[in-house]
Formats: C-alpha cells, structure tokens, sequence
C-alpha cells in the first residue's frame, strides 16, 4: 500500500487529505481538519498575560513593605546628612576605634576647602598585617555602633585586608599596611587638605 499526503489551505483551518492507494488500484481518499497553531496560542498568551499582572500587584505591594522597612531601618542606623557637632562626634569615635586597636600613623585629612572634594574628611592609618587591619576596622565599626548607634554606609577591602575603606558618607576612613599606604601616597593626592597628624 502507498500513502500519498497533499495539503489543502483554507482561511479558517488546514485540511490535511490523505490519499491511499490500495493493492487493487482504487484511490481510497480520507481528509481530516486541522485547527491552526494560532488559534491554539492565543488563549496561552492570555493567559499568562492575567498571570503576570497579578504576580506584579503582589511584588509591588511586596517591595513597597521592603522599602518602608529599609528606610526605617536606614533611619535607625544611618544618618546620610550631619550637623558640624555630629561630624565632630562621629570624627572623635573613628579615632578612638583606631586608637583603641593601636593603628599606627593616624593622619586627619580636612577636605571641605576643597572644591572638588568626596566627603568632609578622610582618616588614614595603619596597621602591620593582615590581622591587625582588620581588627583596627572591626573596632573603628564596633566604637562608632555603640557611641552614635551608626553603622557604615559601605566596607570595602575586607577580603584582602591591605587596604580597607570605611565610608560613613561625610567621613571616610582608610586602614592601610604600610606597603599599601607608601603605594597610594593618599596624603600627597590630597595634598591641599588641611592635615593633622595624631
């Protein structure tokens, strides 16, 4: 027996006809409608189209409670904009967290003469290995959290340890080991700062 498939176009659906040809010679002729794969797609789309306008109700009430959250917490923890007195207190903590871990070379940068400058203050000190550095940041973090109940607004350079940033926005603080600090010579591109050594 052979089969021979030809297909017919109509506007609506596809009409697949078979022909079969049997072993006597007669033509045997079986056609079957087929809908078209766009009908059949549409509704999907609807539907998911329903599907994801619910999901966003549902994360947009959901990241609003996350943000009123955050703020709060960010008002509870971190203050973006000081007073000069608030500036002073959180400047005299940062001291005694590195004092406290005995950084060497502490020098106070005053930067707010400068036109073009990135915080009111840098702090640059340093310690002699890996160890020391990040003692000296987890006691400058640790001071400040319990005299101003403020945490940092960025760390950075905990993994490595040879020079680790603390931002606290208006003040930041640079834990070097001397290699690092003699490298960067922070001091000297800053060099029209008011400098203080302590």
């Amino acid at each position: 027996m052979v089969i021979k498939k030809t297909t017919a176009k109509k506007s609506a659906a596809k009409k697949v006809v078979v022909k079969k040809v049997t072993s006597k010679g007669k033509i045997a002729d079986t056609s079957t409608k087929v809908k078209k794969a766009s009908a059949k797609v549409a509704p999907k789309a609807t539907v998911k189209k329903l599907s994801v306008k619910k999901t966003t109700k549902n994360s947009n009430t959901k990241s609003s409670n996350t943000k009123k959250v955050l703020s709060d917490q960010a008002k509870k923890t971190r203050v973006t904009k000081r007073t000069l007195d608030q500036t002073d207190l959180l400047l005299e903590a940062i001291v005694n967290g590195l004092e406290e871990k005995k950084a060497k070379n502490i020098v106070i940068l005053d930067l707010r003469d400068l036109e073009n400058r990135v915080s009111d203050y840098f702090v640059i000190a340093e310690g002699d290995s890996n160890t020391h550095t990040d003692a000296i940041s987890g006691s400058v973090e640790e001071i400040v959290k319990k005299t101003l109940k403020e945490r940092p607004y960025h760390i950075e350079g905990v993994e490595n340890s040879e020079w680790i940033i603390i931002d606290y926005v208006n003040i930041v603080v640079h834990v070097f080991q001397r290699e690092a600090r003699s490298y960067y010579r922070l001091e000297e591109l800053w060099a029209d700062a008011k400098i203080k050594k302590l």
